[in-house]
């Protein structure tokens, strides 16, 4: 789909979100259909009008949307200046869509789905030893090697002519060589992925701690490192060894690193100081003013952002659970959903644009299930609001 590119502003995208009511899209088709009567160029509104008919004429066959909610796009994909080829295809997306979007242009939409299937659980891999290293990726279950790095560390045996003491300190100096460049190769690739999780280092013999220990990597990977963990290969076998052997690092880093976060949350909240807040609204208002050092969101989180509309007239957006419903403070009818989005995903978005940290936190932990009990969900603040 990245890949077509329409010669005009003429590909269409149409984002439906989990259980609304189609229609409302197929109302706004037909508003949009109004709309392009008035496109100045001939060929363009042709095009345009034929895929907003062939998006009706789908979407039509649908009683509801998908489980997941659904996603259309059409237009005219010919390269050949004056030909029409219109398109259309229909997607399910793999994760529940909480966006509502409809846009015109010269490619498609995309980024909402490429959020959906991007891997975000990516770790670091470095196997060495002095014979070589190598340097790679776990990616979901997905393992991929990166680099291997030649070392030019002499063999053990001592060259003619040269005595023992000077050999050593060669080899010695080789050996640091070696790790150091290592450690630039294995920075640079780790620092192109923000969302790195961890590094496990791993070799089959002692030079993975001096690797380690010598903190050959830059400070901002070093800080990731999760341990160290014996391997009898180097390559993709060492690779594969490292991950095998570190599964327990792994789980134990995402463990400990939830349960200090809620532990410093809830010594912030017993000494009153100010500096975490749980009520939705405090959370909300701590975010607006840009105050959030770390929100932190139960997976059983169950707030929704709706959009209401009333027969009268009357609009507004508010927060509540799923399945909550509202009366317009004007004539007392229930309002409308016009559009609802996971209220985490509207936070969370706004944490980050804010250079926030947001963090899902299980149920199952003694301290996840406190945080549900609150309401699941609070923030660690930057600073105290008055």
């Amino acid at each position: 789909m990245e890949s077509i590119k329409g010669r005009h502003t003429e590909l269409i995208s149409v984002y439906i979100p989990k259980g609304f009511n189609l229609q409302e899209v197929l109302n706004m088709l037909k508003q949009e259909y109004a709309v392009t009567q008035n496109v100045k160029s001939r060929t363009t509104r042709k095009n345009v009008l034929d895929a907003l008919e062939k998006i009706t004429n789908h979407l039509r066959q649908f009683k509801e949307t998908p489980p997941n909610g659904l996603v259309v796009f059409a237009g005219n994909v010919s390269q050949i200046e004056g030909q029409s080829d219109i398109k259309l295809w229909s997607i399910e997306p793999p994760e529940e869509l909480t966006v509502k979007m409809y846009w015109c242009d010269q490619k498609f939409a995309l980024d909402p789905l490429k959020e959906m299937v991007r891997e975000k659980e990516i770790y670091g891999l470095i196997v060495l030893d002095s014979s070589g290293s190598d340097i790679g990726l776990l990616i979901g279950k997905k393992i991929v090697l990166e680099k291997h790095v030649d070392s030019l560390v002499p063999g053990k045996t001592t060259k003619g002519g040269w005595s023992q003491q000077r050999y050593a300190r060669i080899r010695e100096e080789a050996k640091m060589e070696h790790l150091k460049k290592t450690g630039e190769e294995a920075s640079e690739i780790f620092g192109q992925y923000p969302d790195l999780k961890g590094i496990i280092i791993g070799g089959p013999g002692p030079l993975k701690e001096k690797f380690f220990e010598g903190e050959y990597l830059n400070y901002q990977m070093q800080k990731k490192v999760l341990g160290v963990v014996d391997t009898s290969y180097l390559g993709m076998q060492g690779l594969e060894e490292a991950v095998e052997r570190g599964q327990e690092l792994i789980k134990e880093a995402a463990v400990i690193k939830e349960r200090q976060l809620l532990q410093k949350f809830f010594t912030h909240l017993q000494k009153e100081d100010g500096l975490a807040v749980y009520k939705i609204e405090d959370v909300v208002k701590a975010i607006e003013y840009g105050a959030v050092e770390t929100l932190l969101i139960s997976e059983s989180f169950n707030w929704v952002k709706f959009k209401l509309s009333c027969q009268c007239g009357f609009k507004t957006e508010k927060a509540g659970r799923k399945g909550d419903v509202f009366r317009c403070p004007n004539c007392g009818a229930l309002l409308n959903i016009q559009e609802q989005q996971e209220l985490a995903d509207v936070l969370a978005e706004k944490v980050k644009e804010m250079g926030g940290n947001v963090e899902i936190i299980s149920k199952d932990s003694r301290e996840g299930s406190s945080l549900k009990e609150i309401g699941g969900i609070g923030a660690i603040l930057r600073y105290r609001l008055s």
